[in-house]
This record gives structure tokens, sequence and C-alpha cells, in this order.
């Protein structure tokens, strides 16, 4: 099997999956607080995300990693997982994965790694309650804790990804780097990214360059870059004092997109080749029309991968929000 490469010769190997656009939060960076959700019908069934996984898989993807919305919250999920464990038993691919809010993970942690999954990355922006319920508008930080307990009760490797929010949670920075170093837990700063319309919220307020976060660090830490690639956008570093690592996901500040291994398969069956471009291939119909024969769908996957961009555009320089893509990031599932 010939596998799959892009224009600019980085070969594809990571599928991120949106499993659905819901989620039990309103996260005030991902979604407007009302919002209109897609028609289940549009949904790619399980059957069929297992279908469209499956096909990724053959023709090289060596990760997979479900998203949402929440991924938890969509029906039946644990099928899904269930069904592509049959793909890690068989060495077919190397890491089935997750990124969650946590919220759901003390029902279904202990079903999650015994079918086959090991890592989960956690969206958590502030260890506040008060501050945990402003910026999801409908969480409940005790039930997100709860859930990381039972994550790494049941085994899991956590990482803890932080969106960083000026004014919001600048003054955590220590919290949370100490707290994440006390559980044993991994930590990534993510810049926030200007994905679809938030209502009265201020995308560009909101900006914190990771730069600036580093240069905070660097107060009370030393810290060494480290050569490390996990497959995806973040850059690492360890903290000498103690021993932890630190990831940075910077998307504004630097472009990532040289080493760009992966793509993202909305829960409608769009191919998106670019998280920060508008470009993607529909991949339903091929899946749909031709219910005997992987082949059409195939080859529209190898069309897509040949439309992939060299990068994105994101870009608050000039202190617009330019590089804007019209779509939530609950749509594409981050």
């Amino acid at each position: 099997m010939i596998p799959l490469v892009d224009p600019f010769q980085r070969a594809i190997s990571y599928l991120r999956v949106s499993v659905t656009d819901r989620c039990d939060f309103r996260c005030v960076y991902c979604m407007s607080e009302n919002m209109t959700f897609l028609p289940k019908k549009e949904l790619l069934t399980l059957e069929e995300l297992d279908r469209m996984c499956s096909t990724f898989i053959r023709l090289g993807v060596e990760k997979l990693r479900i998203t949402g919305g929440e991924p938890l919250v969509r029906r039946d999920i644990m099928t899904f997982f269930r069904s592509m464990t049959r793909h890690l038993e068989a060495g077919t691919f190397k890491e089935l994965t997750l990124t969650t809010n946590g919220s759901q993970l003390e029902r279904f942690a202990g079903d999650l790694y015994e079918a086959g999954v090991r890592r989960v990355n956690i969206s958590l922006d502030t260890l506040d309650e008060q501050k945990f319920a402003d910026i999801t508008r409908w969480g409940r930080l005790p039930q997100v804790l709860k859930g990381i307990d039972a994550a790494q009760n049941a085994g899991l490797r956590v990482k803890i990804n932080t969106v960083a929010l000026k004014g919001f949670n600048e003054d955590e920075l220590f919290t949370l780097t100490e707290w994440c170093h006390d559980r044993d837990m991994d930590l990534t700063f993510i810049e926030v990214m200007p994905m679809g319309d938030i209502g009265n919220e201020d995308r560009l307020g909101q900006y914190w360059k990771l730069s600036d976060l580093r240069d905070e660090l660097r107060k009370k830490y030393t810290l060494t870059d480290l050569p490390e690639r996990t497959g995806g956008p973040a850059r690492y570093v360890r903290v000498e004092e103690t021993g932890q690592k630190i990831g940075f996901i910077t998307p504004l500040t630097h472009n990532f997109c040289e080493s760009c291994n992966r793509v993202r398969l909305t829960c409608t069956g769009e191919l998106f080749m670019c998280l920060g471009q508008e470009d993607n291939a529909d991949l339903r119909s091929a899946l749909r029309n031709h219910p005997n024969s992987d082949a059409p769908l195939e080859q529209a996957i190898r069309d897509a991968i040949a439309m992939k961009p060299k990068g994105h555009d994101f870009d608050y320089s000039r202190q617009t929000v330019d590089g804007r893509v019209s779509r939530h990031m609950s749509h594409t599932g981050g």
C-alpha cells in the first residue's frame, strides 16, 4: 500500500477524529453560549466512523486522537473505542488516544484503558472553581478533578492542556505548573486560536503570547529545550528544578507547519487538511455512496491529501484577528 504523503513530502500518519460537535461545556474561546448543533442525521454513525478510521489505518495512519466537542458525551461512544482495539491488537497502528474536558472520565476511564487507550489529554485552564465556572459557562471543576483522579487510578497517563488567556490565568502560571508536577502530569500551554464566532468575547484581548509566558516561567525556573516530538505541534522544555516536561503550542508566534503530519476528520465526514484553512474534502459521500467498496474512499482520501497546504495563516501581529476561520473549534475537533 502506497503511504499518504502530501505535496511537501510530509508523511500523514496522524488522524484527529471529531466524533461529535456537542459538548457539556461552553468554553468562551471555543463556542458561543447558544450553539446550534448539527442534525444527528448529518453525523457519521459509529459504524461509519469505524470504516473511515480503518481505511486511514490501512493507508498508513499510526495514531488516532478522538476529539469533539466532548467525545465522551456521544451516545455509545465506547462501542467505537472497543472496535478500534482490534487494530491495536493486530499491530496495524500504534496509538489510540483522546482529548477530553474530563467531565465524563469518572464514568469511562476504566473502559478506555481496557479498550487500549493509554494517554488522555484533558483541557483545563484554571484551578479556581469560580473562574472555571466562568470560562466554561456550564462546567463544574470538582467533576473534572474527580475525572482526573479516575484516569490516573485506571492507569492512564494524563497531560493537561491549558489555553493561555491574558487577564484570566496569568496569575495561575506557577500554580498550574506546580500542581501538574505534584501529580506527575505533563502540561502543555496553547495560544488561543481565531476560530468561529464566540459572541461578545474579545479574541484579541484573550491572546497571551507564549513567548511572554515562557519569559515569566524563566523568572522562577531554568528551562532546557528538548528535541522530543510526539507527533503533534508542541515544542517541549524540561524544568530543571522539578524535572517535569512542559509543552508549548504556538500557532501564532511560531508557525509549526513544516513538520505537520496530521489531518482532521469532522463528525460529518469532512476532512480538513489544515486546522487554519477552510479547504476541506467531503469523504462522507465516498463512504455512503459505495457501501461495498472502500476503493472510492481510499481515492478520495488520497485526493484530499494531495491538496494539503504548506501551512496556516493565523496572525495577530497587526492587532487584528487575521487568518480567522469561520467554523468553531468544536466542529473540527482541535
